[in-house]
């Protein structure tokens, strides 16, 4: 099946991204291509880099021509010497088989979870965002990755499991504070596409694993995702997030779950609010509520909150002073209160 941001383009640039698909496989020190504007080159090949997470060893592209030519001759700048890509791309296939091996009987929804678990508990964001970060060997060999490397991993990993995925690309925003493209993933699961941003999760986890942007549609993601690059499969069911079992709209319906966890012992509760917009005064309001409970156990409360997308949580210990963190995902910028 031809990739998906292929099937979007015509026939000539369809041309140019099947040459450079081969020659970047066959590791070709130039590739001839139709003669097309550097701009319509570069959009052609971030498009196949999102198809083919697979051509993780090429990082850019120079060109030559003549001017009375019809095709460009384009020189692939690739991230190691053609032994090491060899030895790279083995050991990535290795790794991709081991982790999806065991997947392979799983529902759908097993196999999401599994390749967002992976994720969380193997990755962490590369700060210093090294050129192997943006690609999958960054997460798959390297335990590193930035959002279009995490995204990129996310749909080598479905396509290996048979799963439907996309990666998505946002535009920047820098009058928002944004400076930079972020990229995450549209699954197709049981039949009904939904966006899953692994990297906000993986930055948002503190005592627990965070599924804030599990399965959202596209009224949810874009409450704190800036517009796409190019289209991506519509997501319009709102009721699989992962939060949906544990979704309140009472104060009251909280405080009674949160005396379920703490008799269970357990640590932390996590949930969803959807009475209305969450603003500091109904977390404060929640608070109050749950403040009396977890008292009558000895505890104190640390709230951790996601204001975008109304994720609450709610960690349980016996200091003396009780902590309020906002969380801003994508590269783990909180603000205590």
């Amino acid at each position: 099946m031809a990739g998906f941001y292929y099937q979007q383009l015509n026939k000539e640039h369809r041309m140019a991204y099947d040459a450079m698909c081969t020659g970047f496989q066959a590791l070709a020190s130039a590739i001839r291509v139709p003669r097309l504007e550097n701009a319509v080159l570069s959009d052609i090949y971030q498009r196949l880099k999102l198809d083919e997470p697979r051509i993780f060893f090429v990082v850019g592209f120079t060109y030559r021509y003549d001017p009375r030519g019809e095709y460009v001759e384009l020189l692939p700048e690739y991230l190691f010497d053609k032994g090491k890509i060899k030895m790279h791309r083995q050991a990535v296939d290795k790794r991709i088989e081991r982790l999806t091996m065991p997947l392979k009987s799983k529902t759908d929804r097993e196999k999401e979870e599994a390749i967002h678990g992976f994720i969380l508990e193997n990755v962490r964001y590369d700060k210093l965002k090294k050129p192997y970060s943006h690609e999958i060997i960054g997460p798959l060999t390297q335990g590193v990755g930035v959002c279009e490397g995490i995204a990129k991993t996310v749909k080598v990993l479905c396509d290996a499991v048979g799963l439907e995925c996309v990666v998505a690309l946002s535009e920047a925003n820098p009058d928002a504070g944004i400076p930079y493209r972020h990229a995450w993933n549209v699954v197709k699961v049981a039949g009904k596409a939904y966006h899953l941003d692994a990297t906000f999760d993986n930055s948002l986890q503190r005592s627990t694993a965070r599924y804030d942007y599990f399965n959202l549609d596209d009224k949810q993601i874009f409450r704190d995702h800036e517009r796409l690059v190019w289209d991506v499969p519509r997501c319009d069911d709102g009721n699989s997030f992962f939060y949906r079992s544990v979704s309140f709209t009472k104060t009251e319906d909280v405080v009674k779950r949160m005396t379920q966890v703490l008799r269970k012992k357990q640590t932390h509760f996590v949930f969803h609010w959807r009475g209305g917009g969450l603003n500091r005064a109904i977390l404060q309001e929640i608070l109050t509520g749950c403040r009396a409970a977890a008292e009558e156990k000895g505890k104190t409360i640390n709230c951790s909150v996601n204001m975008a997308q109304a994720v609450i949580q709610l960690d349980f210990d016996t200091a003396e002073k009780e902590t309020v963190t906002i969380q801003q995902p994508d590269e783990g910028r909180d603000m205590a209160e």
